[in-house]
């Protein structure tokens, strides 16, 4: 019977979106409706923010104001999804639920993986931390988040001197 099953998206009010998926779990738990929904889910990824030189990995919501939900479309199913506070509707014309493709759910179900904040930008002036340069500011020439690299140029002994650093290692300087 789970091959019926198709995943749909519902809107609901921004903030909602745990609170929807929860509750439509305790309505499934509680009518006994495993076999018809399925699955619900908040797409979710992880966040490395990196503020004053500190790492923090955050989980930021992909889609925000919406939920994913694997179930077998019936008026039941229906009802029982459109009556949770919070919903707004399905996505679809005129609000009629209208399935994912196949596409569409491959591109949704593979994992996220981790992505990197930083609270700087190319011109900005940063100090250094933790590094022999320890006290250091420049300003940001290149951010290079997949290595994990921001390369600095820093005035030393009247030159300016290009160096590299972690991404943790500078902080953003206030104007």
């Amino acid at each position: 019977m789970s091959e019926a099953a198709k995943w749909y998206v519902i809107h609901t009010y921004s903030g909602y979106e745990n609170k929807v998926a929860q509750d439509i779990e305790k309505v499934v738990e509680n009518r006994k409706l495993h076999e018809l929904i399925l699955e619900v889910k908040v797409p979710t990824e992880k966040v490395k923010e990196i503020t004053d030189g500190k790492v923090k990995e955050v989980e930021r919501k992909i889609f925000p104001s919406y939920v994913l939900l694997k179930m077998i479309y019936t008026d039941d199913t229906w009802h029982v999804v459109k009556n949770i506070r919070g919903v707004t509707g399905f996505v679809g014309p005129a609000s009629e639920p209208t399935p994912l493709t196949e596409a569409e759910v491959a591109a949704l179900g593979v994992d996220v993986g981790t992505s990197t904040e930083v609270n700087y930008a190319v011109g900005d002036t940063v100090v250094i931390t933790g590094t022999a340069m320890d006290g250091f500011t420049g300003v940001v020439q290149n951010i290079n988040l997949e290595d994990g690299i921001v390369d600095v140029i820093v005035s030393m002994f009247g030159r300016e001197t290009p160096a590299s650093v972690a991404l943790n290692q500078v902080a953003k300087l206030d104007d």
